[in-house]
């Protein structure tokens, strides 16, 4: 198989061709698009002894890279511009991976004081307890509390661009001056910005995570994590959470992902104008008590996330109806378009109800923990639908109120 490397190498092509060409590779049937290749084991050549077992390239065994995989990692370096990529199972595996490959026992870790959830009990739980490892949460908005909190043996900082739940947003490039600084390597959760939106690379992050069961993949359909960054950080990461921990992404996801991501530019554009105008709405409603997101000028980082994001601020939300929690639940049941689902960045419009429960919810703004929240992944439907689906939910439920 080929690739064709002229046509893709970053900097030659805009983000729509980067999206289309980047990780294509052409077999001997010179088919247009990758092969979508099910084997777990390749031919190995007549003398096999100068083989490395624990090799991170295709042709040896599917643990150690398949070809979609590899097709899939070419792509999403070119995308986020990195040298390498590792592509897994999930993106909590991507996550697990940074962690596992890149901190020892007796390491600490300065961590963002909002972020998901299984980031959170891997910090809070699995980490320290079985392995040593000291966390420290702090809110990242705060640089001289970030600055504080680094010690001698910190050894990652933890971050996400736009926080989940609260799209709290994070200026990575000074947080990646804070962590060099103290000889620390920056990690930044950009699964809620993905490319074009944003690439922290360029703003000093040393590592890039996405979860590609949302945007990249974007339809909902597929699972799979990544981090991409410079190749010493992400080859150690191949070989022990890959090839020994076993982490790999199937072939059909990383195919099917690597289809999906074709028209990830294009989706991108359409959420990102969805969700502001339905931000707009909810903002300028009566019956909505607060609205979350980094495109309002009311949002705390405003002026930061127009700065570092550009092209606009993301398809995520955080709200409230005024009321009780209670009072959420039924609002989403009044839904007709919008899908009460967890997930998020696919092409159907996604909500879901968190409660006001469990230990990072203390980092939450006082709305938030009062009256929970209304986490608001903005799909690709007509967005005149959805701000109707919105308003009808709204009328229904605070008539059936009085």
């Amino acid at each position: 198989m080929s690739e064709r490397p002229d046509r893709t190498r970053p900097g030659t092509l805009s983000d729509a061709s980067l999206a289309v060409h980047a990780g294509i590779h052409v077999d001997s049937t010179k088919a247009l698009r990758t092969p979508l290749v099910m084997a777990n084991s390749y031919q190995l050549p007549d003398d096999p002894s100068e083989i490395s077992w624990s090799a991170t390239a295709p042709g040896l065994y599917t643990r150690n890279t398949g070809v979609n995989q590899q097709a899939l990692q070419e792509k999403l370096a070119a995308l986020e511009d990195g040298e390498d990529a590792v592509a897994l199972a999930s993106g909590v595996a991507a996550l697990h991976a940074v962690f596992f490959t890149h901190v020892r026992a007796g390491d600490h870790v300065v961590v963002s004081d909002v972020t998901y959830e299984a980031t959170w009990r891997l910090w809070t739980e699995l980490l320290p307890q079985r392995y040593g490892i000291e966390a420290s949460f702090v809110d990242m908005t705060d640089h001289d509390a970030v600055r504080a909190a680094m010690r001698p043996h910190t050894r990652l900082v933890c971050i996400e661009a736009i926080a989940n739940p609260t799209t709290k947003v994070a200026d990575v490039a000074v947080i990646a001056a804070i962590a060099h600084g103290a000889g620390a390597i920056l990690m930044v959760d950009s699964t809620y910005t993905p490319p074009p939106v944003y690439r922290p690379l360029r703003d000093g992050a040393d590592l890039v995570v996405h979860s590609l069961t949302k945007y990249i993949n974007g339809h909902g359909d597929a699972m799979g994590g990544a981090v991409i960054g410079r190749r010493e950080l992400i080859e150690p990461i191949k070989a022990d959470a890959m090839v020994d921990v076993g982490g790999i992404i199937s072939p059909f996801n990383a195919w099917q992902i690597q289809r999906g991501s074709v028209t990830l530019p294009l989706r991108m554009r359409q959420h990102l104008a969805s969700a502001q105008s339905i931000a707009e709405l909810l903002a300028e409603d009566p019956r909505v008590a607060y609205v979350y997101y980094p495109g309002l000028p009311s949002h705390p980082q405003h002026d930061l996330a127009t700065r570092q994001f550009g092209r606009g601020c993301g398809g995520m939300l955080a709200f409230a109806v005024d009321g009780d929690p209670d009072l959420q639940n039924r609002f989403v049941a009044n839904l007709r378009l919008i899908t009460s689902g967890f997930s998020l960045g696919h092409d159907d419009s996604l909500i879901v109800h968190t409660g006001t429960e469990g230990g990072r919810v203390a980092a939450y703004p006082e709305p938030f923990r009062r009256m929970g929240h209304l986490r608001l992944s903005v799909g690709l439907e007509d967005v005149d639908d959805l701000r109707a689906d919105l308003r009808s939910a709204l009328d229904e439920t605070f008539t059936s109120r009085v």
